[in-house]
């Protein structure tokens, strides 16, 4: 949840970034009404409380008729005190379910509007020219049966549409990009972690994934427990209800999970191939930094995402997200799109947001500091998932007839493997 402090001080601050992410702003006037019911019903309750107090000390003093009426008093002021408090409680829950609604603050540097209206900060290396070679590309699915890579027709059968079986090539693919993706974050000074894939409520509502995300989230009926859509979550939930030490600072895992999305809004889109799935595996990357340094991280994780994609040898851009296509907890986010020859255009493969103090607040997760115990500030990053990379990789560098070359840095991953050569007419 955002600062409260900077919805009762700034509220034109967050009046902006609301407008800027397309939302409505009449959620700070009610929001800021809970707040001033709240803190009426605690004074209401302080006064009523300290009244019984004093009325003890009364009736202790008093003789007669007079004690009988100060009695009288004290039976009528217990059921006010009781009425008091719980009307303190209602309106403390109505002021946290209001700040929990409220998304994320905005950078400034986010583009306002929805998600065409993202800026291009670069491009980095230049779209094969498949005509200039004499051939037409061919997509991922083609290449993944020339090659004996994917079988979409065996997921469809076993699990339904939108799951696939890697086999032969894909799957030596698949770990491959795991392996190489995890030691590259081990040498970036990364813990290396497998954390679960199911998590309680508190942990998917702590991150935001309860939200504008719900539909997307699977749930385990009867058990309360919920399948991750990414590591993120048990990630940001790892430190949760902590105080931590500054000094340590900043934590850095890369956590390796399988992860599950409904898409329930991507009805009729992408439904070719292994682009927008229900289930595929990831290496995330999670930091615990303070709130001052995490602009800087964010850069840095973004430089490493950079590192990956270079070694894959894809021509990518890098763009700032819009402000309405932004999780509920992020501040601000990158993408990296890679160029994808059969569809001649660009789509994401990794991105990285800075969610500055909100999941931490909604987690308890604090540092100790001279100034007592403040939030700390998480960010997240895509270093690698498992399928997007692979269409990305298999449609930029396959060959006329059908091979793909392995690009240097992933060869030592396939055995040293220069070629993945088809085995399927």
């Amino acid at each position: 949840m955002i600062d409260p402090r900077i919805l009762r001080d700034d509220p034109d601050r967050v009046r902006a970034s609301l407008t800027k992410r397309g939302l409505s702003a009449d959620v700070v006037d009610s929001s800021l009404a809970a707040d001033a019911a709240r803190r009426a019903a605690i004074t209401e309750f302080e006064s009523k409380r300290a009244e019984q107090k004093a009325m003890g000390k009364q009736v202790a003093q008093a003789q007669g008729e007079e004690k009988q009426a100060l009695l009288a008093r004290t039976r009528t002021l217990a059921a006010e005190v009781k009425e008091a408090d719980a009307a303190q409680a209602v309106a403390a829950r109505a002021w946290d379910d209001a700040l929990k609604a409220m998304p994320n603050l905005t950078a400034p540097e986010t583009p306002a509007g929805g998600e065409e209206d993202f800026t291009v900060i670069e491009h980095v290396g230049t779209p094969r020219d498949f005509a200039a070679e004499g051939f037409a590309p061919r997509d991922h699915v083609e290449l993944g049966q020339l090659l004996g890579a994917i079988d979409l027709e065996r997921g469809a059968k076993v699990s339904g549409s939108r799951f696939y079986f890697f086999t032969g090539a894909g799957a030596r693919l698949h770990r491959a990009l795991v392996n190489m993706a995890m030691d590259m974050a081990h040498a970036n000074g990364f813990t290396e972690v497998v954390p679960p894939s199911l998590v309680k409520p508190r942990a998917m509502e702590g991150t935001g994934f309860l939200g504008q995300a719900a539909d997307d989230v699977y749930r385990i009926e009867g058990q309360d427990l919920y399948l991750v859509g990414t590591s993120e979550v048990p990630m940001a939930a790892f430190h949760s209800d902590e105080i931590l030490d500054a000094d340590t600072f900043p934590l850095r895992y890369a956590a390796f999970s399988p992860c599950f999305r409904k898409e329930a809004g991507s009805h009729g889109k992408d439904t070719r191939g292994i682009f927008r799935v229900h289930w595929f595996d990831k290496v995330e990357m999670f930091v615990y930094t303070t709130l001052e340094e995490s602009y800087a991280e964010h850069e840095r994780l973004l430089a490493w995402e950079r590192e990956f994609l270079d070694a894959l040898e894809i021509a990518y851009r890098v763009i700032d997200v819009a402000a309405g296509d932004l999780g509920l907890s992020a501040y601000r986010k990158f993408d990296c799109e890679a160029w994808i020859p059969s569809q001649e255009r660009y789509r994401e493969l990794t991105s990285t947001s800075n969610c500055t103090d909100f999941q931490a607040r909604r987690l308890d997760i604090r540092m100790r500091g001279e100034d007592g115990n403040t939030p700390v500030a998480t960010l997240n990053g895509t270093l690698c998932s498992t399928n997007r990379p692979i269409i990305a990789l298999l449609e930029t560098h396959q060959q006329a007839d059908g091979s793909v070359r392995v690009p240097e840095r992933l060869r030592p991953y396939l055995g040293g493997d220069e070629v993945l050569k088809p085995v399927n007419a």
